[in-house]
């Protein structure tokens, strides 16, 4: 079976009901991997799939918008946020400027800035639940996979919470 939607096409399924699609999304200057999965196609609904689409169509301002939730959490000491900053600073040590592409004399808001959105992945089964409908993963060094932050979205595109991958 299969499903058709006008941004993503025909979403095929696999022998065990499973949908995948992928896509490399551009904006600004970067390239972001997007990714699309259900475990089952039966549970995924055209409105599952038009909130997909709309936020990657959104995704500049969905990022500015999680990155001031990121900020947010800078002045929370035990925040996911505020450990993964003094991870960095303690990983990079001086050279920490060198991979910031923003100095404004505060290492927090630098950071957040110069983190790179690696890829969004869209459980378009989990549309209108408790549970995250997209995860988007952030890092400062995008060679480092294991040093991340991931950022947990609603249907609506709200920021649930953002975890440290570690």
């Amino acid at each position: 079976m299969a499903i058709e939607h006008d941004y993503f096409g025909v979403l095929s399924s696999g022998p065990d009901g499973a949908i995948f699609w992928t896509e490399r999304v551009e904006f600004g200057d970067q390239s972001v991997t997007v990714d699309l999965t259900a475990p089952d196609q039966d549970d995924v609904s055209q409105d599952a799939l038009d909130m997909a689409a709309a936020l990657i169509a959104g995704i500049e301002n969905l990022d500015a918008s999680v990155r001031r939730a990121m900020l947010s959490e800078v002045d929370d000491r035990t925040s996911e946020v505020t450990e993964y900053i003094l991870q960095q600073q303690e990983a990079f040590g001086e050279d920490l400027e060198d991979v910031l592409v923003d100095i404004s004399g505060d290492a927090a808001v630098d950071i957040i800035r110069s983190l790179r959105l690696t890829s969004m992945t869209i459980l378009a089964d989990e549309h209108g639940g408790d549970d995250p409908f997209a995860v988007m993963e952030y890092a400062l060094d995008a060679d480092a996979t294991d040093e991340v932050l991931l950022v947990n979205l609603g249907s609506d595109g709200a920021v649930l919470s953002v975890m440290s991958a570690d």
